[in-house]
């Protein structure tokens, strides 16, 4: 059974007027990778930081391992920390980086260079603790930060938007990398992030956060097809809406839904006639169909192509719907012929693929 090495309980922090974190609750099991997932200004980061002992909560408690953090030093807790920027020490080797927690509390020397040499392998960097951080690449940088906060141990690595300082195709690259690293070495992991993908593909489970509170907890695979909210939609992916209200059920699992755009058949869920409500669909649910072609039991729009941007293995299509709204369908890319601008279209989509949201 898994142990929990780090639990909030009702934690909440206030600055002046401003709820910055409110009555937040959650744990992290050992070796389980988790990420805190919102936007600028949504209490993550503020969350990180009461969990290493740069600020105290207002309210609630932290635990590590069991041990309430409540008066316990920021350095007397046994977290290892990977800044956004890195922080490394421009005028020490990367070797001296690395050893430089183990050196602070005081570890033999031999057993010092022992575990920087193991750091350096974990993370791919064999060879290169003569260098300066000043000659490394940013992803050589973002490692050796990550071998410094690994070298001692720590209960808990917290990672602070990791990847955010480095290119988009050194991201993509480093993404699968840092989690092989923290899974060969059972690192048990809070991650804050504002990018999607990043959460998905780091973290085991993510806490969506917005305005101080948490509002979905899950995999990813969850919240991307199950999302509670509207908010927690649209941050974690892209989407299409519809407004309306829902008719006659037509099935015991489907439901009649009239919006301007149509009538479409949906999942029944709890409705009731006559009740507002939204649905989306992801945009690479969404079938692009000659004007000719049978279809059943699908969903239909009509629209004419407004634009199509070809991505490498995507080609994302902008349709303009005969109500005058434009939606987005994504195909991916089989070399197909793209469609000229002002081509009429059908778009279609399977009930199963509408996604309630309050």
């Amino acid at each position: 059974m898994a142990r929990t090495v780090l639990e909030l309980r009702h934690v909440s922090k206030r600055y002046g007027n401003a709820a910055a974190v409110i009555d937040v609750s959650f744990s992290v099991q050992s070796g389980q990778i988790l990420a805190l997932l919102g936007p600028s200004g949504c209490g993550k980061t503020t969350t990180l930081r009461m969990i290493a002992g740069f600020v105290e909560p207002d309210e609630g408690s932290i635990a590590i391992s069991g041990c309430d953090m409540r008066e316990v030093r920021p350095h007397e807790r046994n977290v290892g920390l990977v800044f956004q920027d890195y922080a490394l020490f421009p005028h020490l080797t990367v070797a001296q980086n690395v050893a430089y927690g183990l050196r602070q509390r005081g570890d033999p020397r031999d057993a010092v260079a022992r575990r920087v040499g193991e750091m350096l392998s974990l993370v791919h960097l064999d060879g290169f603790g003569d260098r300066r951080p000043a000659g490394l690449s940013g992803g050589q940088q973002q490692r050796v930060a990550l071998a410094r906060a690994m070298a001692i141990t720590p209960e808990v690595m917290l990672l602070d938007e990791p990847l955010s300082a480095l290119d988009a195709k050194l991201r993509q690259e480093l993404r699968f990398e840092l989690k092989q690293i923290l899974q060969a070495a059972h690192c048990t992991t809070l991650i804050v992030t504002h990018d999607q993908e990043e959460a998905m593909s780091l973290a085991d489970e993510i806490i969506v956060m917005d305005r101080g509170r948490i509002l979905q907890q899950g995999d990813a695979a969850a919240i991307y097809h199950a999302p509670r909210t509207r908010i927690v939609a649209e941050f974690i992916g892209r989407t299409n809406w519809f407004e309306g209200k829902f008719g006659r059920a037509v099935t015991p699992e489907l439901r009649e839904f009239v919006t301007a755009e149509g009538r479409f058949m949906v999942p029944a869920g709890t409705a009731t006639d006559d009740a507002t409500a939204q649905f989306c669909v992801r945009p690479e649910r969404l079938r692009i169909l000659p004007v000719d072609q049978a279809v059943e039991g699908l969903n239909l729009l009509q629209g004419r192509l407004v634009s199509a941007v070809y991505l490498g293995s995507e080609i994302h299509h902008a349709v303009v719907l005969d109500s005058g709204r434009t939606i987005i369908c994504v195909e991916q890319n089989r070399d197909q012929t793209i469609p000229a601008v002002g081509t009429p279209l059908r778009i279609a989509f399977r009930p199963v693929d509408c996604i309630l949201a309050a």
